[in-house]
């Protein structure tokens, strides 16, 4: 254990009457203890399901599903190291839980096993189960339904809305080439596709107040972002946070 000294000197005030005089005060020695900190890097690691459990059922709105390998090429067949490859967003359902209850109306989960999906970044708990990485994760964590390789052929699922994001500009007012870390991000873009909306407590769809080819402006750090095959960004979001329609 280190131990460090601190000397100072300070003068303290004292009062004769009316007249302020000072007081030198000695030096004080004082050793202060260094602890070196033996907590680690927290790392969240996949659970682990023991063979000898071979179900997996999830439970209310939960859904079980499968995770996407993550891609090791770019493009252009360039391998990946594996701090590099992008944590994927995709997957498909292999088990569904019985649904929930919205009012005194019972609601099942909307999605089938097998179908192919995209949820949200961050969300659910990852299991390994059978040897395969999956995710536990509630039905409002997935973000839409995708059948190709391409994020623009996306069905958004209840409230959220996918979004061509307007291509940012290339040179400032002025006429100045912009590079890349300067641009601004662009928080405007075209309504692609629009979900069915949030179930009201009669157990129907409230539907979304915007249609396909509206030009938006949205949230600036809202939803999840996705690169099309011909490289245009897209933005996944809920409708709430589309703040305009532009016209």
């Amino acid at each position: 254990m280190a131990a460090a000294q601190l000397t100072s000197t300070c003068f303290l005030p004292s009062f004769d009457g009316l007249r302020s005089s000072t007081s030198k005060v000695s030096s004080v020695a004082v050793s202060l203890p260094f602890r070196k900190s033996t907590r680690g890097l927290v790392v969240k690691a996949a659970t682990t399901v023991a063979p000898k459990y071979t179900s997996l059922k999830p439970l209310g709105d939960r859904l079980l599903v499968k995770i996407k390998a993550a891609e090791e090429k770019t493009v252009g067949g360039i391998l990946l190291p594996s701090t590099a490859q992008t944590k994927p967003q995709g997957g498909e359902v292999v088990a569904i839980g019985e649904g929930r209850t919205i009012g005194d109306k019972k609601v099942d989960i909307g999605l089938q096993t097998g179908t192919p999906v995209v949820y949200s970044k961050y969300a659910g708990t990852e299991v390994e189960f059978n040897g395969l990485s999956h995710l536990i994760l509630k039905e409002d964590d997935i973000v839409g339904i995708l059948e190709t390789d391409d994020v623009k052929d996306l069905k958004p699922l209840n409230d959220r809305v996918l979004i061509k994001v307007e291509e940012a500009e290339e040179t400032t007012a002025g006429g100045l080439l912009l590079t890349q870390a300067t641009k601004e991000k662009p928080s405007f873009g075209t309504v692609i596709a629009v979900g069915p909306g949030l179930l009201n407590e009669e157990g129907n769809r409230t539907g979304v107040p915007l249609s396909p080819g509206n030009t938006v402006l949205y949230s600036k750090y809202a939803g999840n972002d996705f690169k099309g095959e011909d490289g245009s960004e897209y933005i996944a979001l809920r409708a709430s946070d589309v703040m305009a329609i532009l016209s």
